[in-house]
């Protein structure tokens, strides 16, 4: 055990005045008037719990409606567009992709142009997804549908897409994207 030394002594004696002041509580009467005042108003009552009605199963038989992929009024197609599209419209599968062909063309942007020699035309710069800068010119091909880019001009780059037409043949789209100015 170790001897208490006068400055303990003195801390303590401290710490013991300073919690016998807590205790004193003068002007408690708002508090009492409060407890009253709860205590004398009328017990309240709790409302009873919602009745629920018991769940009815339900058995689904869609069998005789009509699918919802299928058209809504009966299509009769002529014997020609039975036979197939008219033209031999269809993208070069053999052709090997160039690297904008990777990208949606939404997420493609038209940034400037510049004036190549070894084109004798425009050659515009576009910024992909990736945020990298690539050069084309008419004849690059460009997006996921088989774009071909027809022309180059200072403000946009006309593009030609072959898409499928819904009828097992294809389509030429015409699209274009314009100059991003910041």
């Amino acid at each position: 055990m170790t001897i208490p030394t006068k400055a303990g002594l003195i801390a303590v004696g401290l710490a013991a005045m300073g919690l016998q002041g807590c205790m004193q509580v003068e002007g408690t009467a708002d508090l009492q008037r409060y407890v009253q005042e709860t205590q004398s108003r009328p017990v309240g009552k709790i409302d009873p719990l919602p009745e629920f009605e018991p769940y009815e199963s339900f058995l689904y038989r869609a069998t005789s409606l009509r699918g919802p992929f299928q058209p809504l009024v009966r299509v009769e197609l002529t014997e020609e567009e039975e036979a197939g599209p008219r033209n031999d419209l269809k993208p070069d599968f053999e052709r090997p992709k160039e690297p904008l062909e990777a990208f949606k063309l939404e997420s493609l942007s038209m940034v400037g142009t510049i004036h190549m020699l070894d084109f004798g035309s425009l050659t515009a710069l576009i910024r992909d997804a990736n945020g990298e800068i690539h050069r084309i010119h008419a004849g690059n091909f460009i997006g996921r549908n088989y774009g071909e880019i027809i022309d180059v001009s200072e403000t946009q780059i006309d593009i030609v897409e072959i898409v499928p037409n819904g009828r097992d043949g294809w389509m030429k789209r015409p699209r274009n994207l314009v100059l991003v100015e910041n």
